[in-house]
């Protein structure tokens, strides 16, 4: 099995069955999501990643069962369709399911905001549950790997944790496969010097992604400590994650992750 790419595209769902913006029709979800793949793909994106994005307000953990089922009706369609690197992140924090859904689709990847530890979050305390998710990926033989990130995005440490334990935990405690670093929010850029704390701490050959606010602009400067990009704010129209797909912006991404040798 090949590697995973090191630029990754974004597929932001529309809101699913269950949640308050849903639009009465899981086909046209679908077919949404299909053709953002189409274009991200035909654009020169390698991979992408597929979270629930628009379910706000987000469960804890453990979504319901039409969550679960509808994103792996999509999941399974974007894999049949598409012959890139697929990975699943069920929000807000449903490592399990996500777990679920990339060994019966195939998908190669699946992101934890919170894997190890505790974070305090606008849907309260959440706890990594990485025994569960680690054991049940041995369960199933999965290969499936698991990114997690390290002090997530919209979210408070508990007193005393930094950067520097979060990275040491999430890898030898919660064993991820690789990090997730991000900026406080959707769309924000992280830290670099955060950023170069958690490539001190976690060593030359562990992965280090940026999961929020990488835009052509700061490439080069997140690659001077990471060395994947999760793109899915800045491809939309204005920047905005909520929006659709900008061609122009989507092509641009491309370009310059070419030009720096990326992909």
């Amino acid at each position: 099995m090949s590697a995973i790419p090191h630029l990754v595209g974004m597929i932001h769902l529309k809101p699913l069955p269950g949640s308050p913006g849903f639009g009465g029709s899981i086909d046209s979800v679908l077919k949404t999501a299909l053709e953002e793949a189409s274009l991200l793909i035909e654009a020169g994106f390698p991979a992408l990643i597929v979270e629930n994005f628009h379910d706000v307000p987000f469960f804890a953990d453990d979504v319901p069962a039409e969550i679960v089922a509808s994103m792996t009706r999509i999941i399974d369609a974007l894999i049949r369709e598409t012959e890139v690197p697929v990975g699943v992140n069920v929000l807000r924090n449903d490592a399990l399911s996500a777990l679920g859904i990339a060994a019966a689709t195939g998908a190669r990847f699946i992101r934890v905001n919170i894997l190890a530890g505790i974070m305090y979050t606008d849907q309260g305390p959440i706890v990594g549950r990485a025994p569960e998710v680690m054991r049940k990926r041995a369960e199933l033989g999965s290969d499936v790997e698991v990114w997690a990130d390290v002090l997530v995005k919209h979210a408070t440490p508990p007193p005393g944790m930094d950067a520097r334990q979060a990275t040491e935990d999430t890898l030898e405690r919660g064993r991820a496969d690789a990090l997730i670093v991000s900026g406080s929010g959707t769309g924000y850029a992280p830290d670099l010097e955060r950023l170069k704390m958690v490539r001190d701490v976690a060593g030359p050959d562990v992965r280090i992604a940026i999961g929020s606010g990488a835009e052509p602009a700061n490439f080069e400067d997140l690659l001077f400590y990471a060395d994947t990009l999760i793109v899915g704010s800045y491809t939309k129209v204005d920047g905005v994650a909520s929006n659709e797909l900008d061609p122009a912006r989507v092509a641009a991404t491309v370009d310059a992750a070419k030009s720096i040798g990326l992909i």
